[in-house]
Order: structure tokens, then sequence, then C-alpha cells
């Protein structure tokens, strides 16, 4: 259990999305919103094939420790090398498939009541509430999702996405980036999500963690240890008490 001192009280949280604010199962979402974006461009490449890069590509953003001027940037790179799809040409049809068919895929996203009351608590003691989601998507699909979730109408100081953010969980790189942008002190913030990877990874940098445990995803088991642990419920009384 992490304490806080009162010379340093908790000013910040960083929360995971999927897994952690919503709940959805991404092994279902991601090869439905791929195969949707494809279809969008069958006339340049064939489904499958354009499937099968842009998940190469995205998962290329997670390993891929090289900082970069954006993850948009790396990942437009991709579809322009292997693909011929030119950026211009790329965003043009995503935006397309954002317009009509995106939402096709809420009915996948459920909301979690205990969400908006975890979130509320933060707000109203006037914390830094970051949504640290990887930032592998566009903005766009991010707030699609926190739409469906009945998260959309807080005011977040920020919400990484590949438009944004230049690294990834679990790159230490990508904490070190939010600590630097709002001048924090990595003891004064939290790191809340339910991959023992991805998440946990913020303890790289100094950063507590709060692992959820309701869906976890269990990657590495021992390689990061979360300073707390629990469901919801015990997320929401541990910030009430700190």
């Amino acid at each position: 259990m992490v304490h806080y001192s009162s010379e340093k009280p908790l000013k910040a949280v960083l929360f995971d999305l999927d897994g952690t604010l919503l709940d959805v199962e991404m092994a279902e979402f991601i090869p439905a919103y791929v195969q949707g974006l494809a279809s969008h461009f069958t006339d340049l490449v064939e489904p499958d094939r354009f499937a099968e890069t842009v998940l190469a590509a995205t998962f290329a953003l997670i390993r891929d420790d090289r900082v970069r001027t954006s993850n948009e940037a790396l990942f437009l790179e991709a579809m322009h090398s292997r693909l011929g799809i030119e950026a211009v040409e790329f965003v043009r049809r995503f935006d397309a498939f954002v317009e009509n068919g995106l939402g096709k895929l809420a009915s996948m996203v459920h909301a979690l009541p205990a969400a908006r009351d975890i979130l509320r608590l933060c707000f109203d003691r006037d914390l830094t509430v970051v949504i640290a989601t990887n930032p592998v998507f566009p903005r766009s699909v991010i707030d699609a999702r926190l739409n469906w979730g009945g998260l959309h109408d807080f005011d977040y100081s920020l919400v990484t996405s590949y438009e944004n953010t230049r690294l990834c969980k679990p790159h230490p790189g990508y904490f070190h980036d939010i600590l630097t942008q709002f001048d924090l002190d990595p003891e004064q913030c939290l790191m809340v999500g339910n991959d023992t990877e991805h998440d946990l990874a913020a303890a790289q940098v100094g950063i507590p963690t709060f692992l959820v445990e309701t869906w976890m995803i269990d990657r590495l088991d021992g390689v990061f240890q979360s300073d707390m642990r629990g469901n919801h419920d015990g997320l929401l009384e541990f910030l009430q008490k700190v």
C-alpha cells in the first residue's frame, strides 16, 4: 500500500481506458475496427492484406522504442511504405469511416457505472485526470469509445492518442512525457490500469500503480508489481482515502 505524505499529496491520476474505465473486449473490438476500416480501401488494396498491415503497424507502435514526431507519423509512414497509400488519402478515407462505419462498433463497448463515480471523485478534488490509453488509435476512435461508455463529458487534462503522443506503453518515455507536460512529481501521481505490463510499467518512472483486477490482462506476471490492487469498488474506496 502506498501512503501519500502531507508534503506530497495526490495531484494526478492516469487512467487506462479499455478494461479499466470501459467494459470492452479489445480482442474482439480491434479486428472489427480494422475490418470496418478496410472496407473503405477495397479499391486500393485487398482487405485481408490491408487488415494485416494495419495490425502489424499498430503493434509496431508499441514495440518500437524510437522517439518520433508522433505515433501518427510512424503509422502513416508504414501505410505508405507497405501499401503505397499517401497520408492525405489515408486520413481522408479514415474520416469517412468515422462518419459512416465506426458507429457500428458501439454495441461492443459497455458503460461501467463505477467509472463515473471514480472520475467524478477525482474531478471534485481538482486532480489532473489523464486518459492514459495506449496511443495507437486516432483521437476520434478514443472519443467514440468514451462517448459509448458515457464518459465523454468530463474535462480531461489529456487524452493520449496517436496524434499527440510519440511513444506507447510500456515504454517509460510515454509516462515521462506526461509528467513533463504537467510538471508533475511522479510520487504525486497514480497510474490506474488492468494490464500488468502496459500499465504497471509506470513504476519505471516512479509512479505508484493501482491494478484493477476486474478484467485483468496478465502479460508479464512478476515483472512489475502493483502498489495496490483490487476491483472498482476497491479503487473508489482507495481514492476516497488518499
